[in-house]
């Protein structure tokens, strides 16, 4: 009797499916409304290893600036504090970021498109509002943070988006003059130096390296002359070099970066590359354990925030920090292959703003890891989605929103539907 009401349900099934066969076969083109486009995006369809890579980082980051921050108040400078204090406000700098990027993924990147220039004039008047001597709040003798409340907010890290939205919107713009070296690059390198002095007003030339980088990279995905390309770029090493000779504080960075362990500079400004090392170091394969560095017992400064990698090497050793360079170099190559493929659908706009995004990404990791190796002289640049700083996880969980959309937009495309 079981068999008998299986054969027929099979049947049953057999002949539905030949029917909406037949009348698929009936109709010889698609539907009108996907041929015009009328299908919209669906959000169910996007990019799942992507987001896979982002948590995981995202979640290894939690972890590893709690424990990084668990001895800080052990410190007279954090004597007031909870050893949960740093998790409690990096765990609701996240929600905030969490929460703005699920905003931002609902929203088509033509409207960013439309607001570039809008963002990156916003951008450049928080610059100078954070220099104002009654809102920029101090700290390092850096002037960079505007006090919100529950966070402070680092223009910095918006002028970094608002430079990659603004080359990929300047780039569609004047397509036309990509030939024209002067005609095309001046407007960018009056834009890209008006915010670089702001950002050596702070200072904070880290982040200045990192926008000259993402509007140089885009100029040059862009189609600029590749000849004038590489002149820009060898006058703007000559401008780091004037500066670097004109300015004591950086010139004592790089000779102390050349040399950290002279006695110099192994208790001045070679003191944070010396325990970095000696961090790693004590890492070798497998690491000291989770929980069981020394160096993060207040010996190494900012052990939660820009030498968070040495803290990872002191505990998960080798296996740890090259883990960490792998997810960074796949979620790098996964963001310019979402710029390509944009760019392949005839999408310049998206494609360039992904790709700038992956400068900005890639670069900063870059810089990251090498000062924590000391194969960079010291700067003020956090780990992307990792380091404790609440800006930088809002704004990159910002900017890989936009990745994700493009994703998603290019998906709906490919599917014969709209972006």
């Amino acid at each position: 009797m079981a068999a008998t009401r299986a054969m027929s349900l099979l049947e049953n099934l057999r002949t539905w499916f030949g029917s909406r066969a037949g009348a698929d076969a009936a109709l010889p083109v698609r539907d009108g409304s996907e041929i015009s486009g009328a299908r919209a995006v669906r959000l169910t369809a996007f990019d799942q290893s992507l987001v896979a890579v982002i948590v995981a980082l995202v979640a290894l980051g939690i972890v590893m600036v709690y424990s990084a921050s668990i001895a800080m108040p052990d410190s007279p400078r954090f004597a007031g504090h909870s050893q949960y204090f740093f998790l409690e406000r990096h765990l609701l700098a996240l929600a905030v970021a969490f929460v703005a990027a699920l905003v931002v993924v609902q929203v088509p990147i033509a409207f960013w498109e439309k607001q570039a220039p809008t963002i990156f004039v916003v951008s450049l008047m928080l610059l100078v509002i954070v220099l104002l001597p009654f809102v920029g709040k101090v700290v390092n003798y850096s002037r960079r943070w505007i006090p919100l409340g529950i966070m402070n907010f680092q223009p910095s890290e918006l002028s970094k988006l608002a430079i990659a939205l603004y080359a990929a919107n300047y780039m569609m713009r004047r397509m036309d003059a990509r030939e024209k070296f002067f005609r095309a690059v001046t407007p960018m390198v009056v834009a890209v130096a008006f915010a670089g002095v702001l950002l050596l007003r702070e200072p904070d030339m880290g982040a200045f390296i990192v926008i000259a980088t993402i509007a140089m990279g885009v100029l040059f995905l862009g189609g600029v002359n590749a000849r004038m390309f590489f002149l820009i770029a060898a006058v703007i090493v000559c401008t780091f070099a004037v500066i670097i000779a004109f300015d004591d504080l950086r010139r004592e960075r790089i000779l102390a970066y050349l040399d950290p362990w002279n006695p110099k500079y192994a208790q001045g400004k070679g003191y944070q590359l010396t325990h970095a090392l000696i961090a790693i170091g004590r890492g070798q394969i497998f690491g000291q354990g989770l929980g069981s560095s020394v160096e993060k017992l207040n010996y190494l400064p900012e052990a939660h925030t820009d030498f968070l990698l040495a803290v990872i090497g002191e505990e998960l050793g080798f296996v740890g920090v090259a883990t960490v360079i792998a997810l960074f170099f796949w979620l790098t190559r996964r963001v310019f292959h979402i710029g390509r493929q944009a760019i392949a659908l005839d999408r310049i706009f998206a494609g360039l703003l992904c790709q700038g995004i992956g400068i900005w990404l890639g670069f900063q990791t870059f810089i990251n890891i090498g000062v924590n190796l000391g194969l960079l002289p010291t700067k003020g640049l956090t780990l992307p989605l990792m380091s404790y700083g609440g800006s930088a996880v809002l704004m990159n969980l910002i900017s890989l929103a936009m990745v994700l959309r493009v994703d998603i937009e290019n998906r709906a495309l490919m599917r014969g539907g709209r972006a």
